[in-house]
């Protein structure tokens, strides 16, 4: 195999054989069914080691096939179906999930162009000018397969489930979409294999004479829209701190109350092999892709052959393991809180910050000074203005007696706040009483 260090672009994709092709199709499932194996098993451990606990260490090696044998112990389990269920809907509802979030994974590139039994070709299925919407398209067609879910089992709390599922895809598909047309307006294309190409290098910077290369991963240089859109993806995919349609201290499981055996199984596997696209989706859109970090980009071949399947496949290990710390660190929020911090925090600001996005690109074939005066001035009337904005003035609260003093009158009556509850009168106090010991003390006895 010859190693090849080369940017795909559109015209090399429709090129591969019948075989070539169906080989990239079973590759990219592998990956999303592996990695949701090995990702159970790698966020029980994670969070037992978060938790001061083992984890799984019992069966395979480290544990390793403890996600395997869970699996096996699902399929032999009884699957029981409700009354009440819409059989159709109910058994079809886990498979659109799955299938949404695996097809996702068709757009992802994996690698650059690399020669495969004497074909080059890219380590990626397709590529579409739209393939961004069509990763889109998917992440919000799974939400039906939760929802349908919690409709079909014909019963309350998954019926809930199903509900907060879709609010939380309107709430947060919102300013994830933004997020992602700062991400088009940088690199001028849609195509996830042309985003990559984007970031591969960033422009030279010329400080006091010197050149100075600068960074050219948008989390970097999109920070605001790598933040919202990180936070709007924990949301769609229902993880922790936003997994309240599965809310097990409110709705028993939520979507999935119902459900049991292969289909409890099947949409346990749609969650983790939703993450585990987004994490990839987000590795193209803002971490360089399959580019090696800095500083392994000074090896001249970091880039190029086999090399650059290790650099993402590290890089999705990493922000998987950035949704479990997430779920072992941060605790469920309220649901007025989710959807205050959808409309009212997330979607401000990345409309603010697309504003900002584009005046900057606006002002890119200006000179040097009026670049300054354009950026620097505002940004100074903002600083300013944090520093000296009057601050409000704390309200006094009233002490608890003094809110006991202004209650109206007939209200409720309350307990004593030295919480001593009196004995009621009505109730019969039996007090035993000891008799005192009728024993002679020796003269040698003394007081112990």
């Amino acid at each position: 195999m010859t190693f090849l260090a080369q940017d795909p672009t559109l015209a090399d994709f429709g090129r591969d054989p019948w075989w070539l092709v169906l080989g990239k199709i079973v590759f990219a499932f592998a990956f999303g069914l592996l990695a949701t194996l090995l990702g159970v098993w790698f966020e029980r451990r994670v969070v037992g080691r978060m938790a001061v606990r083992p984890g799984p260490n019992q069966v395979g090696p480290f544990g390793l096939l403890q996600t395997l044998a869970d699996g096996l112990k699902m399929a032999f389990k009884e699957d029981i179906l409700p009354k009440s269920a819409d059989k159709i809907v109910y058994f079809f509802a886990p498979v659109i999930s799955v299938v949404c979030a695996v097809t996702a994974l068709s757009v992802i590139p994996f690698g650059p162009m690399v020669s495969i039994f004497g074909h080059q070709t890219p380590l990626q299925v397709t590529d579409v000018p739209v393939a961004v919407l069509l990763v889109l398209a998917c992440s919000s067609m799974a939400v039906y397969g939760v929802v349908l879910a919690g409709w079909a089992s014909g019963s309350t709390y998954p019926l809930l489930g199903g509900l907060r599922s879709s609010a939380q895809l309107i709430s947060y598909e919102i300013a994830l979409g933004l997020s992602v047309v700062a991400v088009f307006m940088s690199a001028g294309t849609m195509s996830t294999s042309g985003i990559v190409a984007a970031q591969g290098s960033g422009n030279q910077l010329s400080v006091f004479g010197a050149d100075i290369p600068a960074p050219g991963w948008y989390a970097i240089l999109l920070f605001p829209s790598f933040v919202i859109f990180f936070i709007s993806i924990v949301g769609e995919t229902n993880r922790a701190p936003f997994d309240l349609p599965e809310a097990e201290s409110e709705l028993v499981a939520g979507f999935m109350t119902e459900y049991s055996s292969l289909k409890f199984a099947l949409i346990m596997l749609s969650e983790y092999v939703a993450m585990v696209t987004m994490s990839a989706f987000t590795v193209t859109l803002f971490l360089g892709g399959w580019r090696a970090p800095w500083p392994i980009t000074l090896w001249e071949g970091a880039n190029s052959g086999w090399w650059p399947l290790l650099w993402f496949f590290g890089k999705v290990v990493l922000l998987v393991f950035v949704f479990v710390w997430l779920r072992g660190t941060l605790p469920r929020l309220r649901y007025d809180q989710f959807m205050r911090l959808g409309w009212r925090v997330l979607l401000p600001i990345n409309l603010v910050w697309l504003l900002v996005l584009g005046g900057l690109r606006s002002i890119e074939d200006w000179d040097t000074r009026g670049k300054v005066i354009a950026v620097g001035i505002p940004a100074g009337i903002l600083l300013l203005a944090t520093l000296f904005w009057p601050s409000r003035k704390p309200t006094v609260q009233p002490t608890v007696q003094e809110q006991v003093d202004n209650r109206p009158p007939g209200s409720f009556p309350l307990p004593p706040m030295d919480l001593q509850v009196p004995p009621s009168p009505r109730t019969r106090r039996v007090v035993a009483e000891r008799e005192p010991a009728n024993v002679a003390a020796g003269p040698d006895s003394q007081e112990v």
